[in-house]
């Protein structure tokens, strides 16, 4: 399983698909951190940052799944014994290139972005938050790929409405029916981010093991 998702990573970057995410990626940074912070607001910058990133990882998550053909996902999935091996090879491969984006973003971030480093708390917060940013994104990005989702123009807009579905119903009294990712903002806005981290982290960690366990579920009957 863990050759096939090297394998999966090393055709996505072959394939130059990669490129589509790190410009995306870039561009976002460049325009979020073209200044820096002044101090006491690091929270806040490092938190947008982690919500800013997931539709770019979502993007790459559905990009990187899509790669591999289909007649080649059918012969993978025989050669590592099972479907189920297979679309757990290809959920890791997501994650992982999901994950090193993410941390590009951070430590971006961290160099340009921020007048002064946050304390260890905040940085351990925010370090859980941009986790959290790879997860969602992966969830995400599988939830929109191909095998979901064959037409592409669908898959695309399924994609943006999403995310946006994300922020709207997050902005909302119910925001526990979602990633809360606009009570993260206002958490780490509001200086109480250590002290919510656990309630929305738990929040965000169940939506996101949710999202792939549909995922899963759908692969296996599709």
């Amino acid at each position: 399983m863990i050759a096939l998702a090297t394998f999966r990573m090393a055709a996505y970057v072959r394939s130059h698909r990669v490129y589509q995410a790190l410009l995306l990626a870039l561009a976002m940074l460049a325009i979020v951190y073209g200044s820096r912070a002044p101090r006491g607001t690091e929270a806040a910058v490092l938190t947008d940052g982690a919500v800013l990133i997931i539709p770019i990882l979502a993007w790459a998550s559905r990009s990187l799944l899509d790669t591999e053909p289909d007649r080649q996902r059918e012969m993978s999935a025989i050669q590592v014994g099972g479907r189920g091996r297979e679309v757990a090879a290809g959920l890791v491969a997501a994650f992982a290139t999901c994950a090193a984006l993410s941390a590009v973003a951070l430590g971006w971030a961290l160099l340009l972005g921020v007048t002064q480093s946050p304390s260890p708390g905040v940085l351990t917060a925010v370090l859980l938050l941009h986790g959290l940013a790879a997860l969602a994104g992966t969830a995400l990005g599988a939830l929109t790929s191909r095998v979901i989702l064959p037409s592409p123009a669908i898959s695309i807009m399924a994609l943006l409405l999403g995310f946006l579905a994300m922020l709207l119903l997050s902005a909302s009294s119910l925001y526990w029916l979602t990633i809360p990712l606009l009570p993260w903002m206002r958490a780490a806005n509001a200086g109480q981010l250590l002290d919510q981290l656990p309630q929305l982290g738990g929040i965000s960690l169940l939506w996101c093991l949710l999202g792939l366990t549909a995922y899963v579920w759908l692969r296996r009957r599709l």
